[in-house]
C-alpha cells in the first residue's frame, strides 16, 4: 500500500502514518484522512484470518464479528506488571501466533491493520468510558472505517460488551446484534455509544468524532497499562463472545466472579482466586498462567 502524508509516528516497530490526501468526497466525513499501518515485516493477513476462523478475502463486517468471537479481551499483561507493546509485530505474535487476547488498543489496532490489508480505509479515535458516571481519561480506542461508500463504527475491544458487528457511524437508529441492542446519540460535541439494559439505555463511552494523533494513542496506552491506579493494572478481566452472542466474562472489578450473559438474562457465579488459571484456560483459551505467592498471575511459559 502506497502511503502519503508528511507526518508519521512510530511505536517501536509499529508505525502509524497520518495521511493527508483527501478523496473527492471527504467533505462528507469531516476529519477523514486515515491512518496507515506500517511494519518492518509484511502483515500476515492469512495467519490473522486463520486465527479468527476465516480464509480468502471476507467482507469487513464478517471480519469484525469473527474477531469479536475468536480473540478474547484480556488484561493479563498489565495485571502482572508487563507494559503493553503496540508494535504490530508484537500484536501479531501475541494475539495471532500465541493465541492470546488483549485490551482495546491491541484489539482494535490489530483489527484496523487487517482491515487496511483488505483495502478498507480507517481512522483511529479515542473515547472516554462513561460507565459508572465517573469522568475518565480518553483511554478507549475505536475505529472509523470507510467501506461500501459509507462510514462505519468499528470496535472489537470494549471488554464488557463490545460490538459484534460494525454499525453505521454517527447518531442514528437502533442496531440489534444477537439480541444485544446498540445505538449512538449526540451529547454536545461528542457521539455516545449506548447499550440497552433492563433499566433503559446506558452510556458506554463518548468521543469527539475526529481522528487522533498516534502519539495520543501511545500515551494513553502507556498510562492504561502501567499507571499504578489503572484498573487494568490493579484488576483482572477476561471476556469473550461465544458464536451465538453469549458474553462470558471473568473479572474482579466488583468481586471475583464469572458472568455468562445474553441480552435477556445473566448468571453470576462467585469464584475463588485459585480457580483463575483453570478458568482462563477452559473458558477463554488463555493457557500458560498460574498464581504467584502474592495471588497475582504469573506466566508459566508459552501456551
Amino acid at each position: 500500500m502506497q502511503l502519503s502524508g508528511a507526518f508519521a509516528h512510530t511505536f517501536g516497530n509499529y508505525r502509524l502514518a497520518d495521511t493527508t490526501a483527501q478523496p473527492d468526497n471527504s467533505h462528507a466525513c469531516p476529519g477523514r484522512g486515515g491512518f496507515s499501518v506500517q511494519s518492518p515485516t509484511v502483515f500476515d493477513l492469512d495467519a490473522y484470518l486463520a486465527r479468527i476462523g476465516l480464509s480468502g478475502r471476507p467482507g469487513f463486517a464478517e471480519v469484525h464479528r469473527a474477531h469479536a468471537t475468536a480473540i478474547p479481551f484480556e488484561n493479563l499483561d498489565p495485571h502482572r506488571g508487563v507494559p503493553v507493546s503496540l508494535a504490530i509485530d508484537d500484536l501479531e505474535r501475541k494475539l495471532v501466533r500465541d493465541r492470546r487476547g488483549g485490551y482495546c488498543f491491541e484489539q482494535n489496532l490489530l483489527l484496523a491493520t487487517a482491515l487496511q490489508a483488505l483495502g478498507v480505509e480507517v481512522d483511529l479515535m479515542l473515547a472516554r468510558v462513561r460507565v459508572g458516571g465517573v469522568v475518565r481519561p480518553a483511554s478507549h480506542l475505536l475505529v472509523r472505517a470507510f467501506a461500501d461508500g459509507d462510514a462505519w463504527h468499528v470496535d472489537a475491544g470494549f471488554g464488557l460488551g463490545t460490538l459484534l458487528e460494525p454499525i453505521p457511524f454517527g447518531p442514528g437508529g437502533e442496531y440489534e446484534q444477537s439480541g444485544w441492542r446498540f445505538r449512538v446519540v449526540q451529547d454536545g460535541p461528542e457521539y455516545v455509544l449506548q447499550a440497552a439494559s433492563e433499566s433503559g439505555w446506558a452510556d458506554q463511552y463518548g468521543f469527539v468524532p475526529e481522528r487522533v494523533a498516534p502519539v495520543d494513542i501511545e500515551v494513553q496506552n502507556w498510562f492504561t497499562s502501567t499507571h499504578p491506579r489503572s484498573p487494568f493494572v490493579t484488576g483482572l478481566i477476561a471476556s469473550r463472545y461465544r458464536d451465538d452472542g453469549t458474553l462470558v466474562a471473568l473479572s474482579d472489578w466488583d468481586g471475583l466472579a464469572l458472568t455468562e450473559a445474553t441480552a435477556a438474562e445473566s448468571t453470576v457465579t462467585p469464584v475463588q482466586r485459585g480457580a483463575i488459571p483453570e478458568l482462563l484456560a477452559e473458558r477463554f483459551g488463555l493457557n500458560g498462567f498460574a498464581l504467584g505467592a502474592d495471588g497475582r498471575l504469573i506466566a508459566t511459559g508459552h501456551p
